[in-house]
């Protein structure tokens, strides 16, 4: 699957066949921010963690995106939330 295919599940109205960080930000896309939330926050790897410092981010915590940016040994992204979202995305999809 390829970040265009994975962009094109999201006009679907059920989670594609993915993985569950995958599947956490294809929730937050659909705007349902405490679902992708759970998922994340129940993964203890550094890519959960890098989504868990996206989806602070996007909520406006960032010092608790800072926490898990550090968590996931990444520096805290100064991207548009559209591009760090592409990244992650891309990322896991590799």
């Amino acid at each position: 699957m390829t970040l265009d295919d994975f962009r094109a599940t999201l006009a679907d109205a059920s989670l594609p066949a993915v993985a569950p960080l995958l599947k956490a930000l294809w929730r937050e896309a659909k705007g349902d921010w405490d679902g992708a939330h759970q998922i994340a926050q129940d993964i203890e790897t550094a890519d959960a963690a890098w989504v868990h410092a996206y989806l602070h981010r996007r909520e406006g915590d960032i010092d608790n995106a800072r926490y898990w940016y550090g968590r996931a040994g990444r520096p805290e992204a100064t991207d548009t939330l559209e591009s760090e979202w592409a990244k992650i995305v891309t990322h896991l999809l590799d």
